[in-house]
């Protein structure tokens, strides 16, 4: 039957919005996989996926054809939970979340990506720390877990290797905001590594990839079915993204916030949602009767500094400079800063996320090709947040650039002011929810084992 299938007809058939079935889908997974499919024909399929959609079957076609692709880990002890975001300007949540979790005795398998659009990826930000190593083996990563409790790796070439070669040309081809294909990524990977449940943040609002609410409830809704069909323990929340989560937008900058939340003195919104999903993992993992409870237990492990200490610790035994944690100047930084002021009195009642963060891509702390290096020290400090009472010449953002950056700082400075950020005469009514939605569904008992 394989022989009777071709790159050009699959492309051309979706291309012409007609269904695919099972057998051409895994084919096609099958050959980019070993190299017999060119990374020009996935783009053209992509594309074609992106503009007529993927039904149902298509859905569950691909998402298997991408899991099993490569290696599939299993952890069936319910205390193995992970957490998964779609991806926000500023969003550094994991790297609180996770060490909370872990503190409070779940077990953490994160293995997680990079850079994706106007969002930047876990792997780039803890990269930002001298001798991090996110390229461990499998083996390495199933020691750690079980001994520490928490591990954060990248894509390896033994779990979904598909989903890595698409992930890449999806960053660049402007195929990323696709619920087909969101599912397929998200879910190949998280249940490859083994995890008995997932809590999925789902973002909306201008600066996610799912910009309407429906969007992100149709999402929500297939990430959550696909878990169950997988009986894994699944919570969905979504969360608003018409503002970055908390201050910093940038590699570098962003490890230091979320040490600053571990040390609980980060930003007050980051803390919320960090505390919500560590709750929402603690919760799954049967640790906390309910989600509240979950909350609650999060909190006191980021009182008491254990939170803390398991992030001390996960540097350490992945290779990293832990002293970052005492001593920010060790993570790359820049030399130069622009201030961009206000210009008016007002208040600030709207931002432009997405421009926001394709601004710190700008800047070279993302990628606009995939051969991009990415610069760990460079990006933006928001000094405002959506409601804020602004007086002329406060300052809304720093950029931090390099010296020879300053003249790109200025010309975004001014684009900034003039487009992404609103001031206006009257205060806005009031301010979006953080947390929109929850969900919560396990997998029936029956199915157990």
């Amino acid at each position: 039957m394989k022989n009777t299938f071709s790159a050009y007809s699959i492309i051309q058939k979706k291309r012409d919005k007609e269904k695919l079935t099972k057998e051409e889908i895994t084919w096609f997974i099958e050959g980019l996989t070993k190299g017999e499919i060119a990374d020009y024909q996935m783009s053209a399929l992509l594309m074609a996926i992106y503009l007529n959609g993927f039904d149902k079957d298509e859905t569950v076609a691909l998402t298997d054809a991408m899991l099993y692709s490569g290696k599939v880990l299993n952890f069936p002890e319910q205390y193995f939970i992970d957490k998964h975001s779609t991806g926000g300007v500023g969003d550094k949540a994991s790297f609180i979340l996770a060490p909370i979790a872990a503190a409070c005795g779940v077990k953490v398998p994160m293995i997680a990506g990079r850079g994706l659009g106007h969002t930047g990826g876990t792997v780039d930000k803890i990269e930002a720390i001298k001798g991090f190593k996110t390229d461990i083996t499998l083996a390495e990563f199933e020691s750690l877990l079980h001994e520490r409790g928490l591990v954060l790796i990248g894509q390896t070439s033994e779990i979904a290797p598909a989903d890595k070669k698409i992930y890449a040309l999806r960053d660049v081809t402007a195929t990323i905001e696709s619920i087909p294909l969101i599912t397929a990524s998200i879910m190949s990977k998280k249940l490859a590594e083994g995890a008995k449940g997932i809590v999925m943040d789902i973002k909306t609002g201008n600066g996610a990839f799912m910009a309407k609410l429906s969007d992100a409830k149709k999402l929500a809704e297939s990430i959550r079915q696909t878990g169950l069909r997988f009986n894994k323990n699944m919570m969905t929340m979504i969360t608003d993204m018409s503002e970055p989560l908390g201050s910093a937008i940038g590699n570098s900058l962003e490890i230091i916030e979320s040490i600053e939340t571990l040390k609980n003195k980060g930003p007050a919104d980051l803390t919320e949602l960090s505390l919500a999903l560590a709750g929402g993992m603690i919760y799954l993992a049967g640790l906390s009767k309910t989600h509240k409870d979950g909350i609650a237990k999060a909190k006191a492990a980021l009182d008491s500094g254990a939170a803390l200490e398991k992030f001390r610790e996960l540097i350490i035994h992945q290779g990293g400079d832990a002293r970052v944690i005492d001593d920010y100047s060790l993570l790359p930084h820049t030399t130069s800063t622009y201030k961009i002021l206000a210009t008016k009195n007002g208040f600030l009642t709207k931002m432009d996320c997405k421009s926001l963060g394709m601004h710190c891509v700008q800047l070279g702390g993302g990628r606009q090709k995939t051969t991009d290096a990415i610069d760990f020290a460079v990006g933006l400090m928001m000094e405002k947040k959506i409601g804020d009472k602004i007086k002329k010449g406060e300052a809304l953002v720093t950029i931090h650039c390099h010296a020879n950056q300053m003249k790109l700082a200025a010309e975004l400075g001014v684009m900034i002011a003039k487009k992404d950020i609103t001031i206006t005469a009257t205060k806005p009514r009031a301010k979006k929810k953080l947390i929109i939605e929850v969900q919560t569904k396990f997998a029936p008992k029956k199915n157990k084992r």
